[in-house]
């Protein structure tokens, strides 16, 4: 039970009341602290008693995307065993509360309410708990009773097929080469001398026989492609809610397009990494992606990939349209070397383009829809 404010001004007066007129011999007064009392009273009273009710709470579905329709329903049963009378009942969605009313039931009878959730701006919409109360008119007391758990509805960003668009930059040939030099891969480097302990399988015979001593295959290293996709957190890299919707959703293609290809990836947004193990762990985590004005611009994304994730091959960043070029220039320079870097700027509305220098690609995102042909029109390797 909670009292209101008013209600501990009633209790005041209530008590100042009855005790000046007894002190003073004031009946006014007392006649005043009786009144308030007797307020006080038929307001606890009137929070006793409990209705005995059987609530559940359902969502049609759990996670959708921006502008899909979301509904739900709350189911009322009276669990007791005699007529209830009229009640209303609270729904929390989001930030908002919706009132529902209750008529009444008869035993184990059950009315339904159905509702539908606002799914215009991506979020992490908590639904619920379903609540009721007690109360008097004048809002002196109030007790509250809670039925169901809270809910959480993920609205997750609009994101665009990419297959066939990351072809050359999401590459895996069992991974990609590198410099350093190993007895056992894929790719086939040079000969060498045998020396004790080599595996005798990786002779070459014919070799061999025309030098007329021990030659073994010599590969180089290969490595699993990492794809590094980083998201900037910081407020100020962004001029309002359109281009962080479309980074947002930039990032999220990128990022789910490599899990369905089953290749490694690395999400970094916000204080930590998001989950990439499936597609709909990391549109949970996008749902609830927020800028903040103490969050990582575009400058420190390149740190970030080379301190959480050195081995990345493929460095994607992604930021909104407030930095210029040599911002994001400074972004790439700190990336791992030998990464193959494509830095995307959102600017809502504007002409999809990207120019290559080195193993840097700097392109302008102006719509998700042209996120496939920016990736296409960039040179890569």
């Amino acid at each position: 039970m909670r009292v209101s404010p008013l209600g501990w001004s009633v209790a005041v007066a209530a008590g100042l009341g009855l005790l000046v007129g007894r002190l003073l011999g004031w009946g006014e007064a007392a006649a005043l602290g009786a009144a308030a009392a007797g307020v006080l009273l038929v307001a606890l009273a009137m929070t006793v008693g409990r209705a005995r009710y059987a609530v559940r709470l359902d969502l049609a579905e759990r996670r959708v995307t921006i502008g899909q329709r979301a509904v739900g329903r709350v189911e009322v049963a009276n669990a007791a065993g005699r007529f209830t009378l009229p009640s209303r009942l609270e729904l929390p969605v989001g930030r908002a509360v919706a009132d529902l009313a209750v008529p009444s039931l008869a035993p184990h009878a059950a009315h339904e309410e159905l509702f539908a959730v606002p799914t215009e701006r991506r979020a992490v919409v908590v639904v619920g708990p379903v609540r009721s109360w007690r109360g008097d008119p004048l809002g002196i007391a109030r007790r509250t009773v809670r039925w169901t758990e809270p809910v959480e509805l993920y609205v997750h960003p609009r994101v665009v097929a990419l297959a066939g668009a990351t072809a050359g930059l999401l590459r895996d040939l069992e991974g990609q080469t590198a410099r350093e030099l190993s007895d056992t891969d894929l790719s086939f480097h040079a000969l060498r001398d045998y020396v004790s302990g080599d595996d005798r399988r990786y002779i070459h015979w014919r070799t061999s026989a025309r030098r007329d001593t021990l030659m073994v295959k010599q590969f180089e290293d290969t490595r699993r492609t990492l794809t590094a996709v980083a998201l900037a957190d910081a407020s100020a890299d962004y001029a309002g809610e359109d281009d962080l919707e479309l980074a947002v959703g930039a990032a999220a293609s990128v990022g789910v397009q490599t899990v369905r290809d089953e290749r490694d990836v690395v999400v970094l947004a916000g204080p930590g990494r998001m989950r990439a193990r499936t597609p709909q762990l990391l549109l949970d985590d996008c749902s609830a992606f927020a800028t903040s004005a103490a969050g990582a611009g575009i400058h420190l994304l390149g740190r970030r990939v080379a301190r959480e994730a050195a081995a990345a091959s493929v460095a994607v960043l992604v930021t909104g349209s407030v930095p210029d070029e040599a911002d994001l220039r400074l972004g790439a320079r700190h990336v791992p070397t030998g990464a193959r870097t494509l830095v995307v700027r959102c600017v809502p509305g504007a002409a999809a383009n990207a120019r290559t220098q080195g193993l840097v690609t700097i392109g302008t995102l102006g719509s998700l829809d042209d996120l496939p042909r920016l990736l296409r029109r960039a040179v890569l390797p």
